[in-house]
């Protein structure tokens, strides 16, 4: 039987547009947790450090299992829409994001749900703690 895996990812960044960025997601199986990750990209939009979060988050599940399947929960509707296919990806820096996290985890093992910035405040914390270290 397949694994199951619930990702949550967040990016962020100082600045706007853009400024020193950093990702954080969480890795959960069962309700449990398996992995944390979190890192600097340097400087970057916040919509970057969103989809670094998202790849780091579904590359960590494959490295795992690359047969699990994936719900993917973000605050990110930019990201959760695009990657579900409802929104076009006009930006070409966007769009070689998408096909890096296409080439993550098998999209069709990968589903997306939005979820209010309050319900990813885990991810949110790693990637603060590594704005605030420096890293």
């Amino acid at each position: 039987m397949a694994r199951h895996f619930v990702v949550t990812a967040d990016g962020g960044a100082r600045s706007n547009p853009v400024g020193p960025a950093a990702y954080g997601a969480v890795l959960y199986e069962n309700e449990k947790i398996v992995k944390e990750l979190g890192a600097s990209i340097g400087i970057a939009s916040n919509n970057v450090a969103e989809y670094q979060g998202l790849i780091a988050g579904l590359k960590a599940v494959n490295e795992i299992d690359p047969t699990a399947t994936i719900l993917v929960k973000m605050d990110s509707k930019l990201v959760v829409e695009q990657m579900s296919g409802r929104w076009k990806v006009k930006h070409p820096n966007m769009q070689k994001l998408v096909k890096q996290a296409f080439a993550s985890h098998d999209p069709t093992l990968v589903t997306y749900q939005w979820i209010p910035r309050e319900e990813n405040s885990h991810a949110d914390s790693i990637l603060n703690d590594v704005l605030d270290s420096g890293m």
